[in-house]
This record gives C-alpha cells, structure tokens and sequence, in this order.
C-alpha cells in the first residue's frame, strides 16, 4: 500500500488559517513575502508527510482560482523534497499531450525520475473555455474521446522514435521527442466514470482512482460498488494483458471517540454546502477513513484487499492531521500491511 497525500492548495483543501492568509496574498497584487505563503506551507507539508514514510503526493490543477499553476508548483516542490513522486493533473482540452510529454519528460529529469502524470478532464467549462480557447465539450462521450487521444498521443511521444496520429482532435505525424525521461513511460492516473473513459484506462493507463457517493455514512454501500467496479477494472485490463492500480482519495477524520469523529465529519459536509470548490474537499469523506484509529487501519486493510493499492489523502488542519495520522494510524497499519515508505530513490545527476 502507497500512503499519498494531496499537496495543499487553494481549491483542494478545507480553509484554514494560513491558507486563507495565502489566498489573500495570492489575490491582490504585490502583496506577500519574498517566499510566497501558499508554496511554504505546500512544501513544509510534503516535507512532513516524506518523513512519516508517504511516497507520493498529488499536484491538482485549478485554472479559475488562486492557485499556484501545478506544472510550476511540481517543479518548484521536486526541489523540496527528495523521495516523494510528485503527480501533476492535467486537463485535455487546456493542454496538448504533445506540450505534456516535453513538460513532464522535463519535470521527470529535474526531480530525478519522480514524475507522474493524473489526467482530468473536468467540469467547469468556463475553465475549459476561458484557458482552451473554448475547450469545454458538452459530450461526456466526445471528452472521454479526447481523453483516449490524449493518452495515444502522449505514451506515443514517450516510448517511439517515429511517432504517428491522426485523430479528431490530435494530429501528430512521424514525430520524436528528443528529450527523453528517466522513467520510460512516466505513469499515468486517471479517474475517468463514463463507460468509455474507464475502458480507456484500462487499456492505457497505469492506475484508476475509484469512486464512491461522497458520505461518510455510506461507508457499506460504497465499499460493495467499489468492489465490483474495481474488480470489472482489473478484469478489463487483464483483457488486455495489462495489471492496473487501484488509488482512492480520502478526507481522513481521525479521533478518540466514534463520536467525536462523526461530529467533526458532520461539520465538514456543512462547510462542503458553501460552493462547489468547498465541496471538492468534503467529497473525500465518502471514502468512509472517518473514525478512530483502529476503525481507520481495519477500512485501510479493507480497502487494500480488495485491490487499493494507493492511497491520496488530506487531513483538517492539514498538519496536525497529517501527525495524528502518522502517530496513531500508521503504526497499526505497518502491523496489517506492507506500506511502501521508500518511494522513489533520486537517481544520480548524471545518470
């Protein structure tokens, strides 16, 4: 089991202190430090959760808002840190894949074979329209379309010589990428729900975030769909002689009492009921990690066998979260488990 936590950022987490302070910063011109507050707390973060033996964190994107853009937020965090692999979200339809491979065959080099890639396409079109120069497609068929292209276009670029494409919306004619990652092909995740997207991660990518109705107390039915779904996950990527990863996102609550962890999980729906960007981080209790520490090592080791293996995590507060975790949680895990703590070795400078 891989322990990830998401890099903290405007959109991705619950509000607090110093985030609200970094978003104020980040809005009004010329104002902040020489060290800007929302990367420091971002990379202070990573730093904290590298040592308590997570290896991987998850970079998301957010073109509508204050945040950081993830490609140069990854670039900067790949030199602040030395183990963890560093996922960077990416939106079709906003960026070419042929711009993606040059990028993240750049970002693997610079963070020594570290890179990853999670692709998204979405659901604000006003995003989509205002950064792809009217990107946003109506047709969750034509996007998962697009999607597959992408993946085509990008793992092509990545692993041939003389690579080839004519597509609806990509087109790429005996083309090379000079500049070649250390990791060949970097992995790709995606979390695709459309029939046709999930088909395509199964044939083309490396690892499928599962699904779940975002609420704490549906923890049982969740648990029986996500069963199914990624064992039909695997089963199609089997089909096509490929093993695929399993990674689930989750709001972690952890507590003393069931009691106090239900009455904190409780306040985060309601704060989730403020706006759709409040909701992306209250979504995350449908995941069910909401309990004390043993109740959250048994879901774990649930989850683990029923083919999870990847966990994207992000706590409230996000450091004393990512603490209590790393205290009480982990241990009891290591006990169930085999955690991958080591994450990905740096290669030398010249290798």
């Amino acid at each position: 089991m891989r322990l990830g936590i998401w890099a903290p950022l405007p959109h991705t987490i619950r509000a607090e202190p110093e985030m609200e302070r970094a978003i104020a910063e980040l809005g009004t011109a010329g104002a902040g430090d020489a060290a800007d507050t929302s990367f420091e707390f971002a990379a202070r973060i990573l730093q904290q959760a590298e040592e308590a033996g997570f290896s991987i964190s998850l970079i998301a994107e957010r073109w509508l808002g204050p945040d950081l853009e993830s490609w140069v937020m990854a670039s900067a965090l790949s030199q602040r840190t030395q183990r963890m692999e560093l996922m960077v979200a990416a939106h079709p339809g906003i960026v070419t894949p042929q711009a993606v491979a040059k990028m993240g065959a750049s970002l693997d080099r610079i963070s020594g074979g570290r890179f990853a890639i999670n692709l998204v396409n979405g659901w604000w079109p006003d995003e989509l329209n205002l950064f792809g120069n009217g990107g946003w497609l109506e047709s969750s068929a034509d996007r998962a379309a697009r999607l597959g292209e992408f993946v085509r276009v990008l793992r092509g670029l990545w692993t041939q010589e003389a690579f080839s494409f004519s597509g609806r919306f990509y087109t790429v004619d005996k083309a090379s990428l000079p500049l070649k990652a250390r990791r060949s092909p970097p992995p790709i995740y995606a979390a695709s729900r459309s029939p046709e997207g999930k088909a395509l991660v199964a044939e083309s990518c490396d690892v499928w975030f599962a699904d779940y109705v975002p609420d704490y107390r549906l923890y049982d039915d969740n648990l029986a769909v996500m069963t199914q779904e990624i064992a039909e996950m695997k089963a199609l990527a089997a089909g096509h002689e490929r093993e695929l990863g399993i990674g689930l996102s989750a709001h972690v609550i952890c507590a003393d009492t069931l009691d106090d962890a239900h009455a904190q999980a409780q306040e985060m729906l309601h704060y989730g009921k403020r706006s759709r960007i409040a909701a992306v981080a209250a979504r995350g209790l449908g995941a069910g990690l909401v309990g004390t520490p043993e109740l959250l090592a048994q879901r774990i080791e649930t989850y683990s066998r029923i083919g999870v293996d990847c966990l994207m995590l992000r706590f409230h507060p996000m450091a004393e979260g990512l603490a209590n975790f790393a205290e009480e949680v982990v241990p009891l895990l290591r006990e169930r488990l085999v955690i991958d703590g080591a994450a990905i070795q740096p290669e030398p400078a010249d290798g």
